[in-house]
C-alpha cells in the first residue's frame, strides 16, 4: 500500500470517530431536550395543582366564613330570646297604676334586675365586684376605669376604690366593661 492509500484510510477512520462524536453528542442533546421537555411538563402540572389548590382553600375560607356568620346569628337570636321575657317584666312594673306607691314600683324593678342579672349569669357574664360596704377593694386597672380620686385620710383607703359610680362586667376572663370608679388618695392630715 502506498501513502496515497494509508492516508484515505486514516481520514476514513477520523471521520467516522468523528461522525461517531458527532452522533453522540446529538443523542446527548437529543436526550437533554428531553429532560427539559419533561421538566418543563412537571413544572407547569405543579402549577395547575398549585391554582387548584388555591382556589379550593380560598373557596374553604369563604364557606367557613359564611358558616361563622350563621352561627354568631343564630347564637345573636338565641340570645335575645332570653333577655325578652326581662324585658316583659319591665314593661308591666313600668304600667303600674296611678295609686300604686313607690316602695311596690322599686320592688318590681328590683325583680325585673335580679331576672336580667339571672339572664347574664346563664350566658357567662358576670358584674365585677366592687364591695364597698364589707371594705374597700384594690384597685385594679384591669377592672376599674379610675374617672377621678378623692382625698382619703385614712392610709388604708390610698389606692383603693371608694366609690363605685358605673358597674363593669366581665365574661369570663375578658372584661367586657370595666367598673367606673373613685380611687382614694391619701393625704396626711396638716398639723
Amino acid at each position: 500500500m502506498n501513502d496515497s492509500q494509508e492516508l484515505n484510510k486514516e481520514n476514513a477512520a477520523n471521520m467516522s470517530e468523528s461522525e461517531i462524536c458527532s452522533g453522540e453528542a446529538t443523542e446527548t442533546q437529543n436526550e437533554t431536550e428531553m429532560q427539559l421537555t419533561e421538566l418543563q411538563n412537571k413544572v407547569s402540572e405543579l402549577q395547575n395543582e398549585l391554582a387548584l389548590a388555591r382556589a379550593d382553600f380560598y373557596n374553604y375560607r369563604q364557606r367557613i366564613e359564611k358558616e361563622r356568620a350563621r352561627m354568631r346569628a343564630s347564637i345573636s337570636e338565641d340570645r335575645v330570646l332570653d333577655f325578652i321575657p326581662v324585658l316583659d317584666n319591665l314593661d308591666r312594673a313600668l304600667c303600674v297604676s296611678p295609686d300604686s306607691t313607690a316602695s311596690d314600683v322599686l320592688k318590681g324593678v328590683k325583680m325585673v334586675q335580679r331576672q336580667f342579672l339571672s339572664v347574664l349569669q346563664d350566658i357567662g357574664v358576670e358584674a365585677i365586684a366592687v364591695n364597698l360596704s364589707d371594705g374597700y377593694t384594690d384597685f385594679d386597672p384591669l377592672l376599674h376605669d379610675a374617672v377621678g380620686a378623692d382625698e382619703v385620710s385614712d392610709p388604708n383607703l390610698d389606692r383603693r376604690v371608694v366609690q363605685e359610680l358605673l358597674r363593669g362586667y366581665r365574661a369570663k376572663e375578658r372584661v367586657l366593661r370595666p367598673a367606673q370608679v373613685r380611687v382614694g388618695k391619701y393625704v396626711p392630715p396638716e398639723e
